[in-house]
């Protein structure tokens, strides 16, 4: 099996727990920390990323969260703080904050809504990079973002010292078979669904939504297609399909906190503008949980 990767196989974007109030619960975070490295197999979580609910929390309630997960379980899995946004400045701001919190790494979003042009993105990139000494993982998510990283620009990237990872959701198999080829980049699949295939083409891990649920079965399809057991991997991959692509029926952290409730570890509500599942939502994520041979862990 090839050597470890920076940040480990298996991550997830952790949600963030509220408490009846709708401020940051930092025992909640602790806890739902602990499980997904200690009972869920997990090498590193994502703390303040989109599934975090990071638009609708400050900065320092950033800082504190992420402070708070690093006390929990930094000693044994890598904790990567979300940092990006739009604004370049803020991003820096928000870098070096997660890097006084303790972070292990950073996850860089490419900047959102305004479009910039590539060489933005090239100067973003690095700029960012530039601002702590934490090894980057860059986030192309072109339908949310608006705009890809554009292969010549991840090439370029690529030789930054500190840049050493994506997440990639771009859903691009031959921009990202060319990079992973001429590049030293640890490309992670930002699709659950396409991790298999991502793999395929030399990815080395996933950092997941659906995997708050199924995260030990996703390791074992990580591990068994990394150690030449397609068969297993494959058979893995159809039978978590239903959990991987019903996790998006609506917004990730929707669903993720109405399963996290279903399972007996409900981590409160979520800011506005996203709202709690409708009931129907909540019977078909159950469906897809128990298609996905999860149902008995939740009582279905």
């Amino acid at each position: 099996m090839p050597a470890q990767p920076p940040f480990g196989r298996l991550i997830t974007a952790m949600v963030t727990p509220f408490d009846a109030d709708g401020a940051l619960d930092l025992k909640g975070a602790e806890a739902l920390a602990s499980y997904l490295v200690d009972e869920a197999g997990h090498d590193a979580l994502v703390i303040n990323g989109t599934a975090g609910e990071s638009p609708t929390t400050t900065n320092a309630e950033k800082s504190e969260l992420l402070a708070a997960v690093v006390s929990a379980v930094g000693d044994r899995a890598a904790v990567v703080a979300g940092v990006g946004s739009f604004s370049t400045r803020h991003t820096v701001e928000t870098a070096q904050e997660a890097a006084d919190a303790g972070a292990d790494g950073l996850l860089v979003v490419t900047p959102y809504y305004s479009k910039p042009p590539q060489s933005g993105l090239l100067q973003h990139f690095s700029t960012v990079a530039d601002s702590t000494d934490l090894p980057v993982m860059l986030y192309d998510i072109p339908h949310r973002a608006g705009i890809p990283i554009a292969t010549d620009t991840m090439l370029r990237l690529a030789d930054h010292p500190r840049i050493v990872a994506v997440k990639d959701a771009k859903s691009d198999l031959a921009a990202s078979s060319r990079v992973i080829a001429e590049t030293d980049l640890a490309y992670y699949s930002g699709e659950d669904a396409i991790t298999l295939s991502l793999l395929a083409v030399g990815a080395v891990g996933i950092v997941g939504t659906s995997t708050h649920f199924c995260g030990l079965a996703t390791k074992q399809m990580i591990e068994a297609y990394l150690a030449g057991d397609v068969a297993t991997a494959l058979r893995l991959h159809q039978q978590l399909l239903p959990i991987y692509t019903g996790i998006f029926a609506t917004q990730g952290a929707i669903l993720v906190k109405a399963g996290l409730e279903l399972q007996g570890r409900g981590v409160g509500g979520l800011r506005l503008p996203l709202v709690e599942a409708t009931e129907a939502e909540r019977q078909a994520l159950a469906r897809s949980l128990a298609a996905a041979g999860l149902g008995q862990e939740f009582g279905l």
